[in-house]
């Protein structure tokens, strides 16, 4: 059976991030703890359930830059949900994977 880490498609990097997320004309807003070009994790957020569709709105760490795509839910556990990124435009998943590709760069120098 694969762990979570082996169903990642893409690199995760650990983020504070807050994500608009809109469902049904209510408005909520997300602090997402990681963040992939796939998708990003909630946390301390009561779950919506698996396979529920959201529209979303955030700017990426570092860059002044609002991305803004569809999403769905994909894991939901007791206060967290896994959040993946649909219908993204090729800008900004190429602006998505500089700014992961920025973090993790900085955590690798951090561990040595």
């Amino acid at each position: 059976m694969a762990t979570g880490k082996e169903k990642r498609k893409e690199e995760r990097v650990p983020v504070d991030l807050w994500i608009e997320a809109s469902r049904d004309g209510e408005l909520y807003f997300q602090r997402a703890s990681n963040l992939s070009v796939g998708g990003a994790y909630f946390t301390q957020t009561i779950p919506l359930p698996v396979g529920s569709r959201v529209a979303l709105k955030f700017e990426l760490p570092q860059e002044p830059i609002e991305v803004v795509c569809e999403g769905e839910i994909v894991t939901a556990k007791e206060l967290g949900m896994g959040v993946s990124f649909i219908n993204l435009n090729a800008g900004d998943r190429k602006k998505i994977e500089g700014v992961i590709a920025k973090i993790a760069a900085k955590l690798e120098k951090l561990s040595k």
